[in-house]
């Protein structure tokens, strides 16, 4: 009689300890409206990346990419350094590049643990035969800045956030 319960009570058992550890958490993410406005500069779209920095400055992870053509990501050196070495795949979060004057509006995801905990976001532009700003907008992520204008200091002239 013990080895019938036994046998019907185990798989019970197997299914709620998979249950509870066998899924991965999930972390709550959110969208921001993202807008980019560029100097009225001449010459080619720029390419720009939007990376999520951890509390060290270190890259953590890729949010967009204006510029869909791989060969010149390598323009982009410091971000190159982070994306080159493990090619992740980015088709889902990239666009056209951006022209002088020009503006552009994407949805970016962050995950709000990286909000108001030291990490950083940061947009670095590379425009063909012209300069790279690694640091052309660079700020905290904060509750107050997931919501704010911040000037730029190369090809862009300033980023809008804004959650949706």
């Amino acid at each position: 009689m013990k080895k019938i319960v036994t046998f019907k009570v185990f798989p019970i058992i197997a299914l709620a300890i998979f249950t509870v550890f066998g899924f991965k958490s999930t972390t709550e993410s959110n969208t921001y409206k993202c807008m980019i406005q560029m100097t009225n500069y001449t010459g080619e779209g720029a390419y720009i990346v939007i990376s999520l920095l951890d509390p060290n400055g270190n890259y953590e992870k890729t949010l967009f990419v204006q510029g869909d053509d791989e060969e010149w990501y390598h323009d982009i050196t410091d971000w190159w350094k982070f994306y080159g070495k493990k090619r992740q795949d980015i088709d889902a979060i990239t666009g056209a590049t951006v022209s002088g004057g020009g503006r552009s509006i994407n949805i970016i995801e962050i995950e709000s643990n990286k909000i108001d905990s030291g990490y950083k976001i940061r947009f670095e532009t590379a425009v063909e035969d012209q300069e790279y700003y690694k640091n052309d907008v660079e700020f905290e992520l904060t509750s107050e800045t997931t919501k704010s204008k911040v000037e730029g200091k190369g090809f862009i002239r300033y980023i809008r956030m804004m959650p949706q």
